[in-house]
């Protein structure tokens, strides 16, 4: 009698076979993961080299294209809007009075140019290497370094406090639903993106203006990292000075209730 330990479907052999199947099944899974994957790749590629296709834009790419779009139309839309008033002034119906009423009412709008006496502030981020020049600070972190959207708001609200008449950032004009924003080192003003450094421009009382930014908390704070970490700032009278009407849109968003 043959002992059980040789029998066919038994003993050893039995048991390596089916320490063997999980592998096998393990392996199989695998390879049909890696399939999916390569199939999504090729669908995501469409084609193309992911790694080296230069059509493919990177994002900070794809931001200026359309910052530079978002400048063209800027023109296209001011060029119309004059095209509009010019051809409305002809015979609106209006009076004299009406009319001084709405040239008034754009002034303060910033949809007109603007000409007076102006400063302009510049800020800038410290050299990359910059290290404290004050005893008892801190080696600086890389946020010391650069600047960020409070310290433009900052200048802006002390310009405004100052009795500014109108404000320019870069080459834009603001009005009172423009927003200051950053992001990352950037900034982003009515749909298109900027760099440092970034100089900010307003028509007002020179003297009146520098008071306001002198008096500024938030400026005052900055300051600090201007002599110790070697922020830029530089504030420069311009005589006299015209600044750009707004020229983008003007509608107005809001949130609505759920009916």
């Amino acid at each position: 009698m043959s002992n059980s330990a040789d029998s066919p479907g038994t003993g050893s052999s039995a048991g390596r076979r089916w320490a063997f199947r999980p592998v096998r099944l393990l392996t199989a899974a695998v390879f049909a993961l890696a399939g999916l994957i390569f199939f999504t790749s090729f669908h995501t590629a469409k084609g193309t080299n992911i790694r080296t296709d230069t059509s493919l834009l990177r994002l900070s790419d794809l931001i200026h294209e359309r910052s530079r779009n978002n400048g063209e139309l800027d023109e296209t839309n001011a060029a119309l809007r004059e095209d509009v008033e010019s051809l409305a002034e002809r015979d609106d119906g209006s009076t004299k009075a009406e009319d001084d009423k709405l040239a008034a009412l754009e002034k303060e709008a910033g949809t007109h140019e603007l000409t007076g006496e102006a400063i302009t502030v510049t800020l800038d981020d410290a050299p990359p290497n910059a290290t404290a020049r004050l005893p008892g600070y801190p080696e600086p972190q890389p946020d010391y370094l650069v600047i960020h959207q409070q310290d433009l708001q900052a200048v802006v609200n002390a310009l405004w406090q100052g009795g500014a008449q109108g404000i320019r950032v870069m080459d834009q004009r603001l009005i009172s639903t423009s927003a200051v924003r950053c992001v990352g080192n950037t900034l982003i003003l009515q749909g298109r993106v900027y760099s440092p450094p970034y100089k900010i421009t307003a028509v007002g009382d020179p003297e009146r203006l520098r008071q306001a930014l002198s008096a500024s908390p938030a400026i005052q704070n900055y300051m600090v990292y201007v002599n110790v970490y070697g922020l830029g700032w530089n504030v420069a009278e311009n005589g006299t000075v015209t600044l750009p009407g707004y020229s983008g849109t003007v509608d107005l968003r809001y949130a609505r209730p759920v009916e």
